[in-house]
C-alpha cells in the first residue's frame, strides 16, 4: 500500500492542480484510516469542484469517524442536495440512512 500512496503522492506532487489525483489519493488514504491527509487531498479536490458528491460524502465519514457530528451532519445533507440534483438514487438512499442514524 505504500507503494500506491508514494506513486498517488508523487503524481499529486507533479500535478498539484489536478482534482482527480487529489481525489484518488485521499480516497486511498480514507480507505486506509489516514483521515486527517484524506481530508486535505479531498478538500482541495472538492474546491476544484465543488459539485463533486461522492468528496462531499467522503469528508462526511471523516467528519463521523473523527467524532464531529454536526460537521458530518452538513455534509451529508450538501452531498444529499447533490445527489437529488445529479440523479443519484443509490447516493440519495446511502446518504438518507447516515443521516438517519444521526439523529438522536
Amino acid at each position: 500500500m505504500d507503494d500506491l500512496f508514494a506513486r498517488q503522492r508523487d503524481l499529486v506532487r507533479r500535478h498539484p492542480e489536478n482534482e482527480l489525483a487529489r481525489f484518488s489519493l485521499g480516497r486511498a488514504l480514507f480507505d486506509a484510516g489516514h483521515l486527517p491527509e484524506a481530508r486535505e487531498h479531498l478538500e482541495v479536490a472538492l474546491r476544484r469542484k465543488p459539485d463533486w458528491m461522492l468528496v462531499q460524502i467522503l469528508l462526511g465519514k471523516c467528519d463521523l469517524a473523527e467524532g464531529a457530528v454536526e460537521s458530518a451532519r452538513r455534509s451529508f445533507e450538501r452531498a444529499l442536495l447533490l445527489a437529488r440534483e445529479q440523479h443519484h438514487e443509490g447516493p440519495e438512499a446511502e446518504l438518507l440512512d447516515l443521516l438517519s442514524g444521526l439523529n438522536p
